[in-house]
């Protein structure tokens, strides 16, 4: 099958906005929690009537700041409530709110910030406003950029002040001029290759897919007590669809800054569904057998997780999990599982992961342990999501079917074409690029999967990723890459052999993984470097390349790796803030390393013996 389109099932008024259902939610149950907040170790809710009280006081802030209807609204800060608060105060205020990852150079902001055309700036602390005000240095300026407000001092109790005396009826006005076509925010791509594009997304993106995912997928929306927890940067579309959609939901948020501290939330907070990126839950995987702490707790928590895994593969069969596998599994739950739920705070019963592939094994693993994780797909200009497995059909290893309002087409060659509602309107300042990605109204993402009869998408790589070999072989790295990613102490994996005679891998080790797992195989604790070097470590990344190995064709298998003493992180650069990695930056510049790394292994084998006839 190379088309499936799920038809809409929800009708929306077109002067409908974002914060129109904050405006009900606060008119129709005042004292409902929309919002939890962290204040010490205690979770303090946030009523809808109280948080529309406060974003209303932002708003006339910025109006009395001079910001007018569809001018920007600069917001760089880790995620946080205050955050979601300049997001609501600039819609409802007619203005339009721009995201700035909060480890940005001066430079990143300074192209953000100009090609936006920022009027002003909400910062959480004194480092980004040093930021703004570099940027404000550099070539070009940013002369319409005005005051900066920092969170961490005041900066929005401030602005509250300074539209004390703007009347209700200005606010009222300006909401009122906004509609679903009402431009709600541009968001600057990754920048995987090339200076970012600000990708420019409607309130009708973002309110109509919310409504059609939540009708959907009503089990997890409007199961009694539903909340959740969001940790990924708001700076990222997928965050700021979760943002939309909870609120829309009527669902209490809560914040936290970061991955590390999620997994310490998770336990508190206590969310039943959840929405991340597949790192995270690699990250939880891999610290759960960490903690183990090596010898029998170790196999213990491995046979635990192979048997959670078995279950769920034997939940796809006709005849389903046989009696020995249901009893073997409710052992390993009683070991193993059960403290996995309660690390996750023991009422998550769904997640939806995206932003990368998942995995077939994590897949069925955490299923096996209780928690449905819906893989789903969608990139920043389809405002997040198009595809999402549902709960009562999941076909795990695809990202599932469209959501309702979007059609999906395989290409001759492969590419995965994107229309509907979730499709962004324009590349900002920049109708060159648009008129390329965008084909009578097909949006192409540049990623390859394939179809099966039911719709379910299986993505299968990255268009501008594919290698080619010396031999001719095209192969997509990401399935390998992935792979050997997923054990412990890998940091990151590219996969390299474009016009090479065979493929190979840069691996990094993670620092914060590698000295427990030293300690758990009853090792002293060695650098990054040393490590590297070490037989041992590189024995067992060996197993995990040929675990990799077997999942693709001779020809596309990795026969060589190297380990890098060096990691990839968004502070070197060599990831963009959503995590993955810049792939042409790397080749560039480690291409003195991949050079002697193919020719050493072209020495190597030019040294073996050969037998003679």
């Amino acid at each position: 099958m190379n088309e499936f389109s799920t038809p809409r099932g929800i009708d929306v008024d077109p002067s409908r906005s974002i914060t129109d259902y904050l405006v009900d939610h606060a008119r129709q149950r005042p004292e409902a929690p929309l919002y939890e907040e962290k204040v010490g170790d205690t979770w303090v809710p946030h009523s809808a009537a109280a948080t529309l009280e406060r974003v209303t006081r932002i708003a006339k802030g910025l109006v009395a700041a001079g910001v007018g209807p569809g001018e920007k609204v600069a917001i760089m800060s880790r995620t946080r409530f205050e955050w979601t608060l300049v997001d609501l105060a600039a819609w409802l205020a007619g203005a339009v709110p721009v995201p700035v990852y909060e480890t940005s150079s001066p430079e990143q902001a300074h192209w953000i910030l100009s090609d936006s055309d920022c009027t002003v700036a909400v910062v959480e602390h004194a480092d980004n406003a040093a930021t703004i005000e570099q940027a404000r240095t550099l070539s070009g300026g940013l002369s319409n950029l005005g005051r900066v407000w920092q969170i961490d001092d005041g900066g929005l109790d401030t602005l509250a002040e300074l539209g004390s005396d703007v009347p209700d009826a200005e606010i009222a006005e300006r909401s009122a001029g906004v509609g679903l076509d009402s431009l709600a925010t541009i968001i600057y791509t990754s920048g995987t290759t090339g200076r970012p594009k600000g990708v420019e997304l409607t309130h009708g993106n973002f309110v109509l897919l919310s409504l059609e995912a939540m009708n959907d997928l009503s089990v997890i929306f409007r199961e009694e007590g539903a909340r959740s927890l969001l940790f990924i940067p708001l700076a990222h579309v997928f965050a700021r669809f979760v943002e939309v959609v909870v609120l829309l939901a009527g669902k209490p948020l809560g914040h936290t800054p970061d991955v590390k501290q999620a997994v310490a939330d998770l336990a508190t907070f206590r969310p039943t569904f959840i929405l991340s990126v597949p790192r995270v839950w690699e990250k939880v995987y891999n610290g759960v057998e960490q903690r183990t702490g090596g010898g029998l707790k170790t196999k213990i928590f491995r046979w635990s997780a192979a048997s959670s895994i078995a279950y769920s593969r034997a939940l796809d069969t006709p005849s389903g999990p046989s009696a020995v596998l249901r009893a073997r599994h409710k052992i390993a739950d009683r070991l193993v599982l059960s403290k996995i739920r309660d690390a996750l705070g023991g009422r998550a019963r769904y997640a939806i992961s995206g932003g990368a592939p998942l995995g077939e094994r994590l897949g069925h693993f955490y299923r096996g342990v209780g928690l449905v994780v819906l893989e789903g797909y969608g990139l920043t200009e389809t405002t997040a999501p198009t595809n999402v497995n549902r709960p009562d059909k999941i076909k795990i290893g695809t990202v599932g079917p469209p959501l309702p309002g979007t059609s999906i087409r395989i290409a001759d060659d492969g590419e995965i074409l994107a229309k509907g509602i979730p499709v962004f309107r324009a590349y900002h300042n920049n109708p060159e690029a648009t008129a390329e990605a965008l084909e009578d109204g097909w949006f192409h993402t540049g990623d390859l999967g394939s179809m099966d009869e039911d719709g379910y998408l299986r993505i299968t790589g990255r268009k501008k990723e594919i290698i080619v070999t010396a031999g001719g072989k095209n192969v997509a790295p990401a399935p390998l890459e992935d792979q050997i990613r997923a054990h412990p102490i890998v940091s990151q994996c590219v996969v390299v052999g474009d016009q090479r005679p065979f493929i190979g891998a840069l691996i990094t080790l993670d620092p914060e993984m590698l000295p427990g797992w030293l300690a758990n195989h009853g090792r002293e604790e060695l650098s990054v470097t040393d490590a590297a070097q070490d037989p041992m470590v590189r024995e067992h990344l060996q197993a995990a390349v040929e675990r990799a190995n077997g999942a693709v064709s001779r020809a596309e298998q990795i026969k060589e790796f190297t380990v890098l003493d060096t990691d990839f992180t968004v502070e070197n650069g060599y990831l963009t803030p959503s995590m993955k990695v810049k792939r042409q930056l790397v080749l560039a510049d480690f291409a003195g390393v991949v050079d002697d790394f193919y020719a050493g292994a072209a020495a190597a084998r030019a040294a073996r013996p050969r037998d003679h006839a």
